[in-house]
């Protein structure tokens, strides 16, 4: 038996929580579903998805052990990747398109960890 139904939360080490809610937020345009006091990890448990979307990101505070800066290997989906593009307001890498494959680039958030948009 399958116990494992979902992908809910994936964390994202950030260097300045309030600098990312900003970024995610107010740039990218998600929700902020959660922002708790959390002195376990020396900071706040927040919580930020795009809208409507049922996998969420928790912008954890970076440690030593968990380093802001990686490759999250996270991608979004977009209806339109070149549209995106062009008008998400931050830099990105090229727009990819590749033949057989959906249109998609990099970014990166404040922190230095890589995020893709992909159009689907």
């Amino acid at each position: 038996m399958n116990h494992i139904t979902a992908v809910s939360t994936v964390a994202v080490p950030v260097t300045d929580q309030d600098r990312a809610v900003a970024f995610y937020v107010e740039t990218l345009g998600f929700d902020l579903h959660l922002d708790a006091e959390l002195p376990q990890l020396n900071g706040r448990w927040i919580v930020v998805a795009p809208p409507g979307a049922a996998t969420s990101l928790a912008l954890v505070p970076a440690t030593s052990h968990n380093p802001a800066g990686n490759d999250t290997g996270i991608r979004f989906t977009t209806p339109d990747a070149g549209a995106a593009h062009a008008a998400l307001g931050v830099v990105a890498g090229d727009l990819l398109t590749w033949p057989g494959v959906p249109p998609m680039f990099s970014f990166q958030d404040p922190d230095g960890n890589t995020l893709y948009l992909v159009e689907g």
